[in-house]
């Protein structure tokens, strides 16, 4: 089975909204076994969507429609969608009442606007789609065995209308196969070095496939393979894996949903370490990611942001001649900035970061970019150098990842 995507909406056009509704239909479709090998996003007029709705149904079995379904003039989707399917438009009395009701009650018995009675309107012979949390329904039309599913516009709508009616709708339209997926995360690597190390495994890639993605200091690989369920696509995938992980032991953190950061809190937690944070150019980014994770006050004790070198002095015991010597950035000052933090909490684990996340402050002998992690722990203090570009926000970013990266590697 083949489907398409066409999203409505001038504010898509304009760049006014990011279009989070074809990533989660493409996603869900994807699973279910269903190609899309088409999307298109087209503004509010009815004739340009009309012609890209005439010429998805000539390739593709499913169009999924988003947005256009509101009550004002340039809410189009259901007039365009009775055009080309020759379905004349036709008022469900049941639909028209419980908006009726709706605005009633929202609103103290006021009367419903009449723009409104037009969400009551459907092409002829459409399955209703009722909307859990909006008021606009969807529809479900068909018509020699072409499909369109419109729905609005609203995430939230969308999202709840598709889970709890259209994909079981489709499930039952599917080709009895189910694309079985599962997504490797890697760190400390970039995605060139990493296509090398599987490069023979791309190459003669078949079924299972598989695809590099990278973002945010992070690559991930997704393995995606047809099969009848869920368990044997797995089967299939397991030999790739395996060898997948054999060679990339070092920078492989975590499989499908998982974080580093929850990576990391499940090792702190299972061995039962403490930590302390001193941040300086992250500002606490890292402390924010880490108690982003459910349980992580039974590892994480505090964090310092020492800012200033004072700070840096006052809370962590930073002597004074390191920074007049070696300066704020640098790989003693690093050192410190974790002993101090360490020795202050009591804590079992100590992790500072310092660095010049731009646009300024850089010079020729420490640049933009240049970032010093360190980590104490009992007798043992691991300090490491990067050098990253970007913007500040892409810089202390970076920072973070690598710094929850050097707990991960250390602690494993």
């Amino acid at each position: 089975m083949r489907a398409e995507l066409i999203m409505v909406g001038t504010e898509l056009l304009l760049g006014e909204i990011v279009d989070t509704n074809a990533t989660f239909l493409a996603r869900n479709l994807a699973d279910l076994g269903i190609d899309v090998f088409f999307k298109s996003t087209v503004g509010d007029n009815r004739e340009r969507v009309g012609g890209v709705l005439t010429e998805a149904l000539k390739r593709s079995d499913v169009v999924i429609m988003s947005g256009g379904l509101g009550p004002t003039d340039d809410d189009l989707t259901r007039e365009v969608v009775s055009e080309v399917m020759d379905a004349p438009l036709v008022e469900d009395q049941e639909v028209l009442r419980d908006l009726e009701e709706w605005f009633a009650e929202r609103y103290g018995n006021a009367d419903m606007p009449r723009h409104n009675r037009k969400q009551a309107l459907f092409p002829s012979g459409s399955r209703v789609i009722s909307n859990p949390v909006g008021t606009a329904p969807g529809f479900w039309v068909e018509r020699e065995g072409k499909v369109v599913v419109a729905l609005p516009g609203v995430s939230q709508e969308l999202k709840a209308m598709f889970s709890e009616s259209v994909l079981p709708a489709l499930m039952q339209k599917g080709t009895g196969e189910m694309l079985v997926t599962r997504n490797l995360h890697f760190a400390g690597i970039g995605e060139s070095n990493l296509e090398e190390i599987l490069e023979d495994l791309l190459r003669e890639q078949s079924n299972p496939t598989l695809a590099l993605y990278a973002s945010g200091g992070t690559v991930r690989v997704r393995m995606a393979v047809k099969a009848e369920t869920r368990e044997a696509g797995l089967a299939l995938m397991a030999p790739v894996e395996t060898e997948i992980r054999r060679r990339t032991k070092e920078y492989l953190y975590g499989v499908d949903g998982q974080s580093l950061e929850q990576v990391v809190a499940e090792i702190l937690l299972q061995k039962k370490l403490t930590l302390a944070l001193a941040e300086s150019c992250t500002g606490g980014l890292i402390g924010h990611r880490l108690t982003n994770v459910s349980g992580s006050s039974g590892f994480l004790d505090r964090g310092y942001v020492v800012y200033s070198n004072q700070a840096k002095m006052d809370e962590l015991g930073v002597k004074q001649s390191t920074l007049e010597e070696f300066g704020a950035v640098s790989e003693q000052t690093a050192r410190e900035m974790a002993e101090g933090a360490r020795r202050a909490a009591k804590t079992d684990l100590g992790l500072a970061v310092t660095g010049i996340a731009g646009p300024t402050g850089g010079t020729d002998s420490k640049p933009v970019g240049l970032v010093y992690i360190s980590l104490a722990s009992n007798g043992d203090t691991i300090v490491q150098r990067h050098l990253w570009k970007g913007t500040r926000e892409q810089i202390k970013n970076r920072a973070a990842l690598m710094a929850l990266r050097l707990l991960w590697q250390a602690n494993e």
